[in-house]
């Protein structure tokens, strides 16, 4: 990846931003961790996604459709998942374009802090 602007909408360049989380780092923040997640299904990176899913939810594979093309994240609130946080929820949009047309997602995700690491453990749309 190169240093243009990360998919998650930060202004921030890809490896500056969510790409230290791709590559490894663990993210500091339930919000970060969203950010990182919707950079990595705008990048196809279906292991990324499997590693940050809670092992108690995560789908034992994921596919990644590859005619959707996200074009962009707006979030909408945030519910503790600071780093001293043990739980936290993220209210966010996502914006999509498919060859069924283009659309939102609408969904507020609850994380969960063990072992250092954030993870993704489910989220109901509306």
């Amino acid at each position: 990846m190169d240093t243009s602007d990360c998919p998650c909408g930060s202004g921030r360049a890809y490896e500056a931003c969510c790409g230290r989380f791709h590559a490894g780092r663990p993210a500091p923040t339930a919000v970060a961790l969203m950010r990182s997640r919707y950079s990595a299904f705008a990048l196809g990176l279906p292991d990324y996604l499997l590693a940050t899913w809670h092992p108690a939810t995560r789908p034992a594979d994921l596919d990644l459709d590859q005619a959707t093309t996200w074009t962009g994240l707006e979030i909408l609130g945030t519910e503790a998942g600071k780093a001293w946080d043990q739980a936290g929820t993220v209210t966010f949009v996502a914006s999509f374009s498919s060859p069924d047309g283009d659309g939102t997602m609408r969904e507020r995700s609850r994380f969960t802090l063990e072992g250092g690491r954030w993870y993704y453990v489910d989220g109901a749309q509306f």
